[in-house]
């Protein structure tokens, strides 16, 4: 199995445990699902509709997202009131702009040549054109386990 992880915080992100998409050359999308978590899952046989199974949640149990639950990932904001950490595009932008600079540096350190850097800033300002702008209002956010402000923020999963 391969984990891969933030380049800055070190946090553990995703693993080839899931079926991955590579995006532009620097982004990972995932596929996910909701899962039940908190109680014992007994099957006898019985397939519920998705209200029927919505409604039979038992107490002490909640739904998670399978990869954020897996590997720990914070939201980022108010998940009671839906508020996100990240209110614009610009205070995302924000945001963005001081963890590439810091990625970039990981990557000089690591021995990257400039080509490769500049491809990877390409393919970052691609992706953020592309699928964040026009997503954005849809998007929440969520951190590594450390949550250490300078890490990679995860967009929502598709689920």
């Amino acid at each position: 199995m391969i984990i891969y992880k933030d380049l800055v915080s070190g946090d553990e992100i995703i693993s080839d445990t899931w079926t991955l998409k590579e995006i532009d050359n620097v982004v990972y999308e995932v596929d996910c699902k909701k899962v039940t978590k908190g109680a014992e899952n007994v099957d006898i046989g019985a397939n519920p509709s998705a209200e029927e199974q919505e409604e039979a949640l038992d107490e002490g149990t909640k739904q998670v997202i399978d990869v954020v639950d897996a590997f720990r990932l914070h939201f980022l904001g108010d998940e009671a009131s839906g508020t996100r950490a990240f209110g614009t595009k610009k205070d995302f932008q924000s945001q963005l702009k001081g963890y590439l600079k810091k990625v970039v540096e990981k990557l000089k350190e690591n021995g990257a040549d400039d080509a490769k850097i500049k491809s990877f800033q390409t393919g970052v300002q691609g992706y953020y054109t592309k699928h964040i702008v026009p997503n954005f209002a849809d998007l929440d956010f969520y951190t590594g386990e450390s949550m250490d402000p300078d890490g990679m923020y995860v967009q929502k999963f598709r689920i």
